[in-house]
C-alpha cells in the first residue's frame, strides 16, 4: 500500500509569452520506507512536481490543471492552505537545495528548529529544548547545547544542511522530500550528508523522494528511480535494473554520460541538441528530436509509461526491439 500516490499530474505556468507545460501526466507511487529518486536535466519538472504536493508553487502563475496526490485518503492538491499547514512540516517535510537561503538569517537556529514542534505539537520552547539539542547531536553538530543559540551565518554550508535535515525530521514525518540537498557542497561533505539522510530515514521509517541530476548519487542512495524529461516521467524502475538495463534512449544517454570507473581514458558521451521549448510542445515522445533511435511513429504516438515487467516501466514505444543494456558501475 503506497504512502503517497500521484496520478496524472499536470501543471502549467501562465506567462506573458504563453502557457508553459511544466509537468504533463506524471504518475508514480511512493511506498513506506522507500527511497525514490527523481532524476533528469534542469527544467525537466522534478522540483515543480514535488513542490506542488505541499502548495509551494506561486499561484499565479502556476496552475494545477489536473491530477491527484493521494496521502492518507486525501488529495493534497485540493486542500486549502490552512489544511496543508497541518501536513507541511509534520507529515511531509522538505529539505531545500540551498540552506543559505532556506534559513532566516535574522533568527537563531533554536527559534527556527523549534518552529515545527511549537506549531504542530503545541509545546513551549522550554519543553522542546531537549529534543532540539538531541536532533542537532544526531546530525553531527558539535557542541549542540551552545551552537543551537548561534545564527545561520556562523555555520558552514555543510553544517547548515545538517541543521535543515534535523529540522525536516524532528517531527518524524511520513514523507521527506529532498530537493537536490547536496548541490552546493563539496564531494566529501556530499557523501556525509547523503549517508546522514539515508540513516535517519531508515531509523524513522520515513519514505523519501530524492530529487537530483547526479546519477552517481542516485545509484547509491535510492531503491527506485524515475527519469523525467520535458515534464514527463519516461522511465521508472528499481535502481540496479534502471542502470544495467535501461529501456528508454534518454536513460541510456544519461547513463553513458557518467565517466567510467575502470580508469580507462574515454570520450564522454554528450546528448545532441537541446530540450524542447516548453511553450511549443509537439505531440509524441518529447525526446524524439534528440533520439538516435527515432522513427516516424515516435513523433506522433501518445507518450505514456508501458510495462516492461512487473517493476519496470518505460515510455519508449520501441523498447522491445532496442538493445540498450550495458553493464556499468
Amino acid at each position: 500500500m503506497p504512502v503517497l500516490s500521484i496520478k496524472d499530474l499536470k501543471i502549467s505556468f501562465h506567462s506573458r509569452n504563453g502557457i508553459i507545460r511544466a509537468v504533463n501526466n506524471v504518475s508514480f507511487d511512493l511506498f513506506p520506507g522507500e527511497m525514490l529518486g527523481i532524476i533528469g536535466e534542469s527544467g525537466s519538472g522534478k522540483s515543480v512536481t514535488c513542490h506542488a504536493l505541499l502548495g509551494l508553487l506561486p499561484k499565479p502563475p502556476a496552475v494545477i490543471d489536473h491530477g491527484q496526490a493521494i496521502f492518507k485518503g486525501a488529495n493534497l492538491l485540493n486542500l486549502s492552505n490552512q489544511e496543508l499547514r497541518k501536513i507541511r512540516g509534520k507529515e511531509i517535510s522538505i529539505i531545500f537545495q540551498n540552506p543559505m537561503s532556506a534559513l532566516n538569517p535574522y533568527l537563531r537556529i533554536v527559534d527556527q528548529l523549534a518552529e515545527p514542534l511549537i506549531l504542530h505539537e503545541r509545546i513551549s520552547l522550554k519543553l522542546a529544548m531537549p529534543r532540539l539539542i538531541q536532533s542537532l547531536d544526531e546530525v553531527g553538530i558539535p557542541n549542540p547545547e551552545t551552537r543551537i543559540f548561534d545564527y545561520p551565518h556562523q555555520f558552514s554550508g555543510g553544517m547548515l544542511q545538517r541543521i535543515m535535515i534535523a529540522m525536516a525530521l524532528i517531527t518524524k514525518p511520513k514523507i521527506l522530500i529532498a530537493d537536490e540537498p547536496t548541490t552546493a557542497l563539496d564531494v566529501t561533505i556530499q557523501k556525509q550528508i547523503l549517508d546522514l539522510i539515508k540513516a535517519r530515514c531508515s531509523e524513522l521509517g520515513t519514505a523519501a523522494i530524492f530529487i537530483s541530476h547526479d546519477l552517481s548519487v542516485v545509484s547509491e542512495l535510492c531503491d527506485r528511480v524515475g527519469v523525467m524529461y520535458a515534464g514527463q516521467l519516461i522511465e521508472l524502475a528499481p535502481t540496479a535494473d534502471l542502470f544495467r538495463n535501461p529501456q528508454h534512449p534518454y536513460t541510456k544517454a544519461l547513463r553513458d554520460s557518467i565517466p567510467s570507473l575502470t580508469g580507462q581514458r574515454q570520450q564522454l558521451y554528450s546528448i545532441k541538441g537541446s530540450p524542447p521549448n516548453p511553450l511549443n510542445r509537439a505531440e509524441g515522445c518529447p525526446f524524439a528530436p534528440r533520439c538516435e533511435y527515432v522513427i516516424q511513429q515516435c513523433r506522433f504516438e501518445k507518450n505514456e509509461l508501458r510495462d516492461v515487467n512487473k517493476t519496470h516501466q518505460t515510455a519508449c514505444i520501441r523498447h522491445k526491439e532496442l538493445s540498450l543494456t550495458r553493464e556499468v558501475m
